[in-house]
């Protein structure tokens, strides 16, 4: 199982919470203050099929701006 988590910044007052639950790859996510607006865990069977999650999926939702993805390793 491949995982990475993905640090989201959102537009001022935006929520996601219903665009994130309907990504199969996205296992858990979490609203949060700082510099960033989401924490979300993402969990899928092929490398490919995470890169397509992050690229195709969350980075082109409405209401991101950016995002900041770590890759796990072990």
């Amino acid at each position: 199982m491949n995982t990475a988590f993905v640090l989201i910044n959102a537009e001022m007052g935006a929520s996601l919470d219903k665009d994130l639950k309907a990504i199969p790859e996205v296992k858990e996510f979490h609203g949060v203050y700082g510099v960033y607006d989401y924490v979300v865990r993402l969990e899928a069977d092929t490398m490919e099929q995470l890169k397509d999650a992050i690229t195709n999926k969350i980075r082109r939702m409405e209401n991101v701006r950016s995002t900041l993805t770590m890759m796990v390793i072990d």
